[in-house]
């Protein structure tokens, strides 16, 4: 068994102003997605100025789909209990699908205000997203969130507020799978064009895999548990959808054409 690492989850103290680790690990992870996009800004005819616009309406929908998500899927007794937990974001409480819908609504927005198709945009997001999902994950190991279940294997360790058994240590198998391992594959198979809405169907398809797979290992929400069977879990229920429309867009995007790579000229019109 591994030794938990105790991490104080306040990386600055500044008088009564306390930055915390998982919230910078959401800025490591905005900013990763702002510096690799303005790399590939030119594939949709964007400029590097309009990679902050794009980041400005994701993370509006990560922070808000994501903290709403969370209350409706898993914390709603809470709020009901105190209001003000709902704005307590420092704490921990994030949930990706409720995150992911808030990102393609701001896609939906971003796509209009600049005339491109939304597979378009989510095709040229989808690679910059594992980085922050990677850092997310290495927040609520700070923290000591997502535990894992039981385990007698070497890597385990102990969550001190569970007992003193071993555990998987979950959140550091989802950092690898759906931050590093994602991140690569990525940002690999998207070096060159590709058909429409592949990039998206297929990180929908290895996001939804790694999750359901994870969940097997990762203990349940106390305040949720399992929804059936004794072994499905809230996070595997939410992700199917997931793994449904990955596979029918990486179907359908085998009969589109190739996207075209843009340009963008002195006016920032794309040629």
């Amino acid at each position: 068994m591994i030794q938990y690492p105790t991490i104080d989850p306040v990386a600055i103290s500044l008088g009564p102003l306390q930055i915390h680790w998982y919230g910078l690990m959401y800025v490591v992870g905005f900013i990763a997605a702002w510096w690799l996009g303005r790399r590939r800004a030119h594939r949709v005819g964007l400029k590097h100025d309009d990679i902050g616009d794009l980041l400005f309406y994701g993370a509006l929908g990560v922070v808000i789909g994501g903290r709403l998500g969370y209350v409706l899927f898993y914390g709603l007794e809470q709020l009901l209990a105190d209001p003000l937990w709902l704005f307590k974001v420092w704490e921990g409480g994030m949930s990706f699908h409720g995150g992911l819908v808030g990102v393609l609504i701001a896609i939906v927005v971003f796509a209009r205000k600049h005339h491109l198709a939304f597979l378009q945009v989510s095709d040229f997001i989808a690679p910059l997203v594992p980085i922050g999902l990677g850092a997310g994950r290495l927040g609520n190991f700070i923290n000591h969130e997502l535990p894992g279940r039981v385990s007698e294997l070497p890597w385990a360790m102990a969550f001190a507020h569970l007992g003193p058994e071993p555990r998987h240590p979950s959140a550091l198998y989802e950092f690898a799978l759906e931050g590093v391992v994602l991140f690569v594959v990525l940002w690999w198979f998207s070096r060159q064009q590709r058909q429409r809405g592949l990039v998206s169907g297929l990180f929908l398809l290895l996001y939804g895999a790694f999750r359901f797979a994870v969940e097997f290992v990762r203990q349940p929400d106390p305040q949720v548990g399992f929804i059936a069977f004794d072994w499905l879990t809230m996070g595997q229920l939410l992700t199917l959808p997931m793994l449904i429309a990955g596979m029918a867009l990486v179907v359908w995007s085998r009969y589109q054409p190739m996207e075209a790579t843009k340009r963008v000229n002195g006016s920032g019109q794309a040629v």
